[in-house]
């Protein structure tokens, strides 16, 4: 580590927090301006400590590539139009060696995007998601009819109704099959309620059990039962996905698999998108750099431009793509990467010409 690797790291950095900085406060005008009927209505300490403490991150994470390229796009015009730049290649600095503390920068950018991604935003998106039901907009899933799904291996769980308010669900029955798909046990119930956990109360209950030719049947007015799977297993709101730490995502997906459930896609696309973004602080960095390195007569204006103008398409192509994961038209690991593999074959071009017209 150099003098000028610490030079570059700091300008940066505090280039990249400036512009978070900005633009959250621009952000959070419109966003008073557009629910201000909301915020009204609501006690002034949860729309500051539950809403907007817990928006402000989140909004810092979901477009921390955005915030990348404008700092590196700005900074680094600025270095150029002021000839710093030009004085570094005469020292004899390389690109590559310049490109050193712009990608160490990335680095810390992209770690910490992670890990509030990954593990600090999900709880507090449930309080941010909490105070918009509950003021701004509901969109809660309280409801659920021809509820079917595969609650452990050869055990199929099905519901008529379920209606989480109550945490309660009508007509009931869990069939457990053997190795060889025979039916060994069937239990029915009037009404079941979710207690805690894997904690279920049947109530007005018949259990059959077949035992070679013979039918054991045994009935009840209420008993208690573990079965393995909760309310958040059927009940799928919009933003459920939001709410879980990556390792959560990760349990959820394979456990939803494995029971047959079919509408996971926005989980997966979360967990992918969490690794895409951390990939994208370094493609969008180098393109930055490779962008506005070059000392231009309009100034900084046009790279900014530029620079503008590729970052909102990059999240314009995310988007577009996450939507293709959603309606099932591709994997979502390769919808979320496939932004990331176009911008590097960008960034790499771009480098390159760089390199080539020094």
């Amino acid at each position: 580590m150099k003098r000028i690797d610490w030079y570059i790291i700091k300008k940066f950095l505090g280039t990249y927090v400036f512009a978070v900085l900005l633009l959250l406060a621009i952000v959070v005008m419109f966003d008073i301006n557009e629910k201000l009927d909301s915020f009204l209505k609501a006690p002034l300490k949860a729309t500051v400590v539950d809403y907007f403490i817990n928006f402000l991150p989140y909004f810092a994470t979901q477009f921390a590539p955005l915030f990348t390229f404008i700092a590196v796009i700005f900074f680094t015009s600025k270095l150029a139009g002021n000839s710093e730049i030009i004085a570094m290649l005469s020292a004899g600095i390389s690109y590559n060696r310049l490109l050193v503390p712009y990608l160490m920068s990335a680095f810390v950018i992209a770690a910490a995007t992670f890990v509030f991604d990954a593990y600090v935003i999900p709880p507090a998106n449930v309080k941010r998601i909490e105070y918009y039901n509950t003021y701004v907009k509901n969109k809660r899933v309280d409801y659920g009819s021809n509820i079917m799904l595969m609650v452990a291996p050869g055990e199929i769980a099905y519901m008529s109704r379920y209606d989480n308010t109550s945490k309660t669900g009508t007509r009931f029955s869990l069939e457990s099959f053997d190795e060889n798909k025979r039916l060994v046990s069937r239990m029915t119930a009037q009404t079941i309620k979710w207690d805690t956990l894997y904690l279920w109360r049947a109530r007005n209950y018949v259990i059959r059990d077949f035992q070679d030719e013979k039918e054991i049947i045994r009935k009840g007015a209420q008993i208690d039962t573990m079965i393995p799977f909760e309310p958040r297993d059927f009940l799928i709101a919009v933003d459920d996905h939001e709410k879980m730490t990556t390792p959560q995502l990760a349990e959820y997906i394979d456990r939803q698999i494995e029971r047959g459930v079919g509408n996971i896609q926005r989980f997966q696309v979360e967990y992918h998108r969490r690794f895409a973004m951390t990939a994208a602080a370094f493609i969008l960095t180098i393109i930055g750099m490779a962008l506005s390195s070059k000392k231009v007569k309009g100034g900084m204006g046009l790279n900014i431009g530029i620079g503008l103008v590729l970052s909102f398409s990059y999240i314009l192509f995310m988007t577009i793509t996450q939507t293709f994961a959603t309606s099932g038209m591709a994997s979502p690991m390769v919808a979320m990467w496939i932004p990331n593999i176009l911008y590097a074959i960008i960034a790499i071009i771009l480098y390159r010409r760089l390199i080539k017209n020094k």
